[in-house]
């Protein structure tokens, strides 16, 4: 079945990333030399310093960690609002170097493949709950599949072929359209990440897919990440009068404990 499922993987981040913190905030804040810093700083320690920082608004020290991940089963939909995150560097699977031709076989000599297997695809699951609208979508999947197959052999027949057709016939392809990518950030710009796209009003797919991301980072970095989520877990919904009105409810999806005041 072509329909992609989302997968997060968290293939890298700077070892002891809480405690590289923690070391920046020693320079910053104390006489301390260079080779003074490699002491170890007890967890309570970075922990301290974490919280110091934030709460002063100093946050360039939580710039020095970063976290790659690999990301599949998402939409190109998706993954355009992903690389607006400017701060971070992607490798993306290229439409241009890899080919989405169909898998299965030629029907009658016409050059178009079957309508069963097609490119991966993300299917909104508002569109998956309804059975006729998941049914005139599937339906298009096809259908670009096929113009998709037929450019690339008219193509081939005008003697393009490779890369160089692959690059205009995809051109017909959607943005449900499964893509891979490789994403590292630094701990400072997902803090930011998260309380953008954690929100109940980011699209839900990217909400989905932060909030995987986010459960990663807090396993390995637990106190830098501890009160990262969505903008309105300790304040103000910062949406303003475009909030969901839902704010209670978020907090304790997070674990948060109702603010008194």
């Amino acid at each position: 079945m072509p329909e992609a499922k989302l997968k997060v993987i968290l293939l890298r981040y700077t070892p002891d990333p809480e405690e590289t913190v923690a070391m920046a905030a020693k320079l910053c804040y104390s006489p301390s030399d260079i080779e003074s810093l490699k002491e170890k700083i007890e967890t309570k320690d970075q922990k301290a310093f974490v919280e110091k920082l934030v709460k002063m608004g100093h946050m360039s020290p939580i710039e020095h960690p970063t976290f790659t991940f690999a990301i599949e089963g998402i939409s190109r939909a998706c993954s355009h609002q992903l690389v607006r995150h400017r701060l971070a560097s992607y490798s993306q699977q290229s439409q241009r170097y890899v080919s989405e031709r169909g898998q299965s076989t030629t029907h009658g000599g016409s050059g178009v493949r079957g309508q069963d297997v097609t490119f991966d695809y993300i299917v909104p699951p508002v569109i998956a709950q309804d059975k006729e609208a998941k049914k005139i979508f599937e339906n298009f999947m096809v259908d670009a599949q096929k113009a998709y197959d037929i450019l690339i052999e008219k193509l081939n027949n005008k003697g393009v072929s490779g890369e160089s057709a692959n690059q205009d016939a995809r051109f017909v392809l959607p943005n449900a359209a499964e893509t891979k990518i490789m994403v590292t950030m630094n701990a400072r710009e997902l803090l930011h990440f998260f309380r953008q796209r954690c929100c109940n009003r980011a699209q839900w797919e990217i909400r989905q897919m932060s909030e995987e991301m986010l459960k990663l980072v807090k396993k390995v970095a637990p106190i830098i990440f501890h009160k990262a989520g969505p903008g309105c877990l300790y304040a103000p919904c910062p949406e303003g009068e475009y909030s969901c009105g839902k704010i209670e409810e978020v907090r304790r999806r997070y674990g948060v404990k109702k603010q008194s005041g």
